[in-house]
């Protein structure tokens, strides 16, 4: 006989049975099931594969090559007339691999809407304004590293359920005669009910910064695509090394951070809330792997790997860029001089 083996609907981890809660549990999300929900949610899932699904995965494997840098391990996707000779992060060689597996293929895409030109002129206008860069953070050598990057994340939808309850008092203070009135008003509120937040992301690459990609958000899922191979032309993409349970605390945080603020903006007319119970419990979470589209840039000074990147659909940027201290030192040298002589100049009028 077979045996039967579930995974979490949350973060894809095995649920194991937990006999002091007579539920299925998860060990890595904290989750829990009863086996009724289980078999529920399982149910709903155990569709067929679509022939159109199972070719694109075929497409995938066969024309997809998988580059590897040896210096600082990052492995990098290619369509087959792409080829890639240098690592976009350490920007050292790479070698090619070999074929990708079929399950690593996207499941939605948002292409590139900015192009390469447009690119550049973005990263001009926002260095041209850092006045203490490394000179050749500004050259065309560097601009040429500058690489249009398909960034893999997990876009998941969480059903919450919410159960939150809190003091709420009204002050109210009048005068009449010689007198000072003040009458206190006091209400249980509660929240009770499932919500649903959408299109929560999170990258699923570790080289990449998850400020630097968090800085750059939001993307516009209105122009998400089933994923084909032709959005791979002419760019490069990172295969993903966070899978869906690694990323489920970022995703869960964001989730319950979100349900919070909504509960909280319901909330109006009191002088003060007190909070008396939050909980927040992620039943079900439907992800979907994707790929972003961003123009990405690192630079390297002082053995520190700098990190530039731009939204490829909106143009939205974010970076920090290096500090030259010589450049910094030789500014506050003639700022010091300029000080020091308007000093001399000064104190010459008054002993005049």
């Amino acid at each position: 006989m077979e045996s039967v083996k579930y995974t979490c609907p949350n973060c894809c981890a095995d649920l194991k049975f937990d006999p002091q809660l007579q539920k299925l549990s998860c060990e890595y999300c904290l989750s829990s099931f009863s086996v009724e929900e289980i078999k529920k949610l399982c149910a709903a899932t155990e569709n067929s594969i679509p022939q159109e699904a199972v070719q694109v995965k075929e497409d995938f494997e066969n024309h997809t090559h998988l580059y590897r840098c040896d210096s600082c391990g990052a492995e990098i996707m290619a369509d087959d007339q792409q080829t890639a000779t240098f690592c976009y992060y350490c920007h050292n060689p790479v070698i090619l691999a070999g074929k990708m597996g079929g399950e690593f293929k996207p499941d939605k895409v948002i292409g590139f809407k900015l192009t390469r030109e447009n690119a550049i002129d973005d990263f001009k206008k926002w260095i041209g304004k850092r006045l203490f860069v490394p000179k050749d953070f500004k050259s065309e050598q560097q601009l040429e590293k500058l690489t249009g990057l398909y960034v893999p994340f997990w876009i998941a939808d969480c059903h919450i359920n919410v159960d939150y309850s809190a003091t709420g008092k009204k002050v109210r203070h009048w005068t009449s005669g010689n007198y000072r009135y003040t009458e206190t008003s006091t209400y249980h509120i509660v929240r009770r009910g499932n919500l649903v937040t959408r299109g929560v992301p999170a990258d699923g690459e570790t080289k990449i910064d998850d400020l630097l990609m968090e800085a750059i958000e939001p993307f516009d899922y209105n122009d998400l695509r089933d994923f084909s191979m032709s959005y791979l032309s002419g760019f490069f993409a990172d295969k993903y090394d966070v899978d869906k349970t690694q990323v489920f605390p970022r995703i869960r945080e964001r989730s319950t951070q979100a349900c919070a603020s909504l509960i909280k903006e319901s909330i109006s007319g009191y002088t003060t809330v007190t909070p008396l119970a939050q909980n927040y419990n992620i039943s079900q979470t439907d992800w979907k792997y994707t790929m972003l589209p961003v123009w990405f840039m690192s630079y390297m000074y002082r053995g520190k790997v700098y990190e530039f990147a731009i939204n490829g659909q909106t143009g939205k940027l974010a970076g920090t860029p290096p500090l030259s201290k010589p450049k910094l030192a030789l500014f506050s040298g003639i700022i010091g001089a300029a000080v020091a002589l308007a000093g001399m100049v000064i104190g010459g009028a008054f002993t005049l």
